[in-house]
């Protein structure tokens, strides 16, 4: 190895210090869907990726899935950087974040811009969820229908 190549050896481990592993398996994913995009169904994507959640998280983004696929028929299922999307027209409208991706303490049921959830100057964009029960799956629903309206 050469004097060049440990210069930059040296410049990439220090970009990627600012990255957790989870945030780089995350980038990973999102490259590999970029490139396979349109070879794959999403849907199958979006189950492998929930099959591989550990509970409760699996739980959880099984019953968003069904929930958004029974009342959102517009909206395609894709991964997004590994996690379950769902997207209309090509574009992400929401998607589900499971907690243990990023060692966080809830999930989070997470709107891209696309979504249509505008409330005056500032409004949510994300909901953390540690369960659901009927009264958060029908204020899931009644949010879905608004980012598509």
């Amino acid at each position: 190895m050469g004097a060049d190549d440990k210069k930059a050896t040296k410049r990439t481990a220090k970009a990627s210090e600012g990255f957790t592993e989870e945030e780089r398996a995350a980038m990973r994913a999102y490259i590999r869907e970029k490139k396979g995009r349109g070879k794959t169904d999403g849907e199958q994507e979006v189950l492998e990726s929930i099959a591989a959640m550990p509970e409760p998280d699996r739980s959880l983004a099984e019953r968003l899935h069904a929930l958004i696929k029974a009342n959102a028929p517009d909206l395609a299922p894709r991964t997004w950087y590994g996690m379950p999307a769902y997207a209309k027209d090509g574009q992400v409208v929401c998607f589900f974040q499971n907690a243990q991706k990023f060692k966080t303490r809830y999930a989070t049921l997470g709107f891209s811009d696309k979504a249509n959830l505008d409330d005056g100057t500032m409004w949510p964009v994300a909901y953390a969820l540690k369960e659901l029960t009927p009264v958060e799956e029908a204020k899931i629903v009644a949010l879905i229908r608004q980012a598509l309206s």
